[in-house]
């Protein structure tokens, strides 16, 4: 019988699926701290670890952190709000298995946990995870902008250049690079994914290049860096822009030399590995802002590619609709045909902040909670109604002369309003208003830099 961990504040939230779950003939021990589910952890074995994003003590991320380094194999997934999506998307690439929204639907979640448990019977413990954006490894979209990214990949992919691919969160910056390592000579070889974004200046050392046993307290035993991982293969850097600076004199000296020396070790290990680095924010003025080395930045920039929103390819949402609803239909066992006429022009007019993933699970919950064939509005949540319909409905009005008519200076407006309202509302507490913005300290700055916003 799996064994489960349950972590979530809210006790009867627990008792609810604790029970469902026993029913379903599972294992379920519970914690309602992020302290308490760790202790349960280290004291004994468990294939699976359900956990609340917001705990009392600590968010999910670095909870998360903390259950790979005593449990690597053990596959975890989210519960979140609709508002943490963008940060769950966080978490799956720093290796959670999946999320899944409050109010939980029990097949749904069901479901989730049975593909969870599936796919830890099927990989060996301490596999490199190669990341989870597999799932967009599917239809790279008819817009001129998809055109010019297929181009770039063609040309680059045989070579051993290093890569930057800039573009905001969700817009497929890893399906981009696993596209390139696929089409390259090192496609036989292995794909390592990581999370520059996720690593603190001590757990990036040791995520990079290892470590060996006696290494520090708690270093039980070797451990693997992801270069040697990833040797003879790709290493994709995605948000390499969040790097410390002492890690990055770290990842240069590994570049330049090709060697890489474990903590606690005397000797260096050479490493054959092809880096394709990925960041949403840009690099220039980062280096221009001493946050980021300028000869670590020329020594990956060899060759760069951006990757555009999906607000900016409108042509291309149908599209990857289509695909998506054929991936719920065949994960869901369900017989969805399409979307109705109104439903597809909510789709095509919303501005997707989250991008392919965000209209991938709105996608997903939507066949789920299908009555028909069709989806229609019924289906769509109302996030992603109320601002579409208002922009369907006043399509046809007379235009203010004040409103911005590019949706690049549109889409920006918006968020500067956002983050303006976000800091009154906290009294200009910076780190409070991050957190509720769902953003880390440091983009919150580059954002109030890049919007003249002084606060």
């Amino acid at each position: 019988m799996p064994n489960i961990l349950l972590i979530d504040d809210d006790p009867t939230f627990c008792l609810m699926l604790r029970t469902f779950l026993q029913k379903q003939q599972y294992n379920v021990q519970t914690a309602y701290t992020a302290e308490e589910g760790l202790r349960l952890l280290k004291a004994e074995p468990f294939d699976l670890v359900l956990t609340d994003f917001r705990l009392p003590d600590r968010d999910g991320l670095e909870l998360l952190s903390q259950i790979h380094v005593y449990s690597p194999e053990v596959p975890v997934i989210l519960m979140t709000t609709y508002a943490d999506i963008r940060t769950a998307v966080r978490a799956i690439k720093m290796g959670a298995f999946e999320y899944i929204t409050k109010p939980i639907n029990p097949d749904e979640t069901l479901l989730t946990i049975k593909k969870a448990l599936q796919k830890k019977a099927g990989e060996p413990a301490g596999k490199a995870r190669a990341g989870a954006s597999g799932e967009f490894a599917f239809v790279s979209g008819r817009s001129p902008e998809a055109a010019k990214i297929e181009e770039y990949i063609a040309l680059i992919a045989p070579t051993n250049m290093s890569v930057i691919i800039e573009g905001e969160s969700g817009t497929g910056k890893e399906f981009v690079a696993r596209k390139i390592h696929l089409s390259s000579k090192r496609h036989d070889k292995p794909y390592v994914a990581i999370d520059c974004g996720a690593l603190s200046k001590d757990l990036a050392a040791s995520e990079l290049f290892g470590y060996v046993k006696g290494a520090f307290t708690g270093a039980l035993n070797n451990k693997e860096g992801q270069f040697e991982a990833a040797s003879g293969g790709t290493l994709f850097l995605d948000e390499i822009g969040n790097l410390s600076y002492e890690v990055q004199v770290q990842l240069l000296r590994a570049l330049q030399e090709r060697k890489v020396k474990k903590i606690g070790s005397t000797t260096d290990l050479e490493v054959d590995v092809r880096i394709i680095a990925a960041t949403n924010e840009d690099l220039v003025q980062a280096v221009s802002r001493g946050e980021f080395r300028e000869d670590l930045y020329h020594r990956l920039n060899e060759f760069k590619i951006n990757t555009t929103p999906l607000r900016e390819r409108t042509q291309d949402i149908l599209q990857f609709a289509d695909h998506f609803l054929q991936q719920a239909n065949q994960e869901l066992e369900r017989h969805v045909t399409g979307f109705d006429t109104e439903a597809a022009l909510v789709l095509e007019n919303y501005a997707w902040p989250g991008n392919l993933r965000e209209l991938r699970n709105v996608v997903r919950r939507s066949v789920l909670l299908a009555k028909s064939d069709r989806i229609t509005l019924q289906e769509l949540p109302p996030e992603i109604i109320e601002p579409a319909t208002t922009f369907v409905s006043t399509a046809t009005a007379t235009p203010d002369p004040a409103m911005p008519t590019d949706l690049r200076t549109a889409a920006g407006q918006s968020e500067k309003e956002l983050i303006l309202a976000m800091l009154e509302r906290v009294k200009y507490n910076k780190t409070k208003a991050a957190r509720l913005l769902n953003i880390d300290r440091k983009t919150l700055y580059n954002k109030l830099r890049q919007y003249n916003i002084e606060a």
